[in-house]
């Protein structure tokens, strides 16, 4: 009779049976792969399919990257728990960027600091949040040429 062997899984060769990095972007390819017409997203009447999401992802990850937004650059967003704030999760990893999620309930200060120290190359902003944008950016602005003039 033939003794078995204890052998710890951590002593094994890696391979896809038994090693695979999980992560949001293996999630999404995966759900999309494995479960392409279930529901991903429900939001009011707008429902999309796991390979609508994963599409819509792709498209994102890749409108970014023909904008040069890629690796070593941060794309934020202030908007609200939308499906396009879902869809940048991926999205923007997709494109080797990183993601800087925005509070909203942030005031125009905060949220010019933020901006600033992540050095965003883009801001997307949800329409709801424009102003609020819209009054951080200028605050970001005035900030750098201040210091600028003085450095």
């Amino acid at each position: 009779m033939a003794m078995s062997r204890n052998v710890d899984i951590d002593d094994l060769p890696k391979n896809a049976a038994n090693y695979t990095a999980l992560t949001p972007l293996w999630f999404l390819d995966r759900a999309a792969l494995v479960h392409p017409a279930r529901a991903s997203v429900v939001h009011g009447a707008r429902r999309y399919t796991w390979r609508d999401t994963y599409e819509r992802c792709r498209r994102l990850a890749s409108a970014l990257t023909n904008h040069s937004i890629g690796l070593g650059k941060t794309v934020a967003i202030i908007a609200p728990n939308t499906p396009a704030t879902y869809e940048a999760h991926f999205g923007v990893p997709m494109a080797g960027a990183v993601l800087t999620t925005v509070n909203i309930r942030l005031n125009e200060s905060a949220i010019a600091f933020l901006l600033g120290h992540s050095s965003a190359a883009v801001v997307m902003v949800d329409q709801e949040y424009f102003a609020l944008a819209e009054k951080a950016l200028k605050i970001l602005a005035e900030k750098n040429t201040t210091y600028n003039l003085h450095s």
